[in-house]
């Protein structure tokens, strides 16, 4: 369950996304990245923490994003993920996000993986 504007949402997980909302899901590299190490793990779990060090570690290795000094960046990331890319997948029912544990967990959509898995193979390979 999610709490927004004071009301309680279920998630959508047995819901399949539009593939317009997909491919808007998949439109932002952090957003990418952050489903990327998710969809890695065999539980789907990752801690806020973990999941910023991987989303910056992904920008390193694809050049997404400009230098700068690390502990900025990863706080940049750490704030992008927390205000905007983990609520926006939240929202689309993808995963679920415990603001006071910090943990994120993925909800698997077969429609989203696949391609996922396809701009994984175009992005990184």
């Amino acid at each position: 369950m999610r709490e927004t504007d004071g009301k309680v949402t279920p998630l959508m997980t047995d819901a399949t996304p539009s593939l317009d909302l997909v491919f808007e899901l998949l439109s932002n590299s952090r957003r990418r990245y952050a489903l990327y190490h998710l969809n890695a793990q065999s539980d789907g779990v990752a801690t806020l923490e973990t999941l910023t060090e991987n989303v910056v570690a992904f920008e390193q290795q694809t050049g997404t994003r400009d230098g700068g000094h690390m502990t900025d960046r990863h706080a940049n990331v750490r704030m992008a993920l927390t205000h905007t890319h983990l609520p926006k997948l939240e929202d689309a029912g993808l995963l679920e996000y415990d603001r006071r544990s910090e943990m994120v967990r993925y909800w698997r959509q077969p429609s989203v993986e696949e391609w996922l898995e396809h701009a994984r193979h175009k992005e990184i390979t």
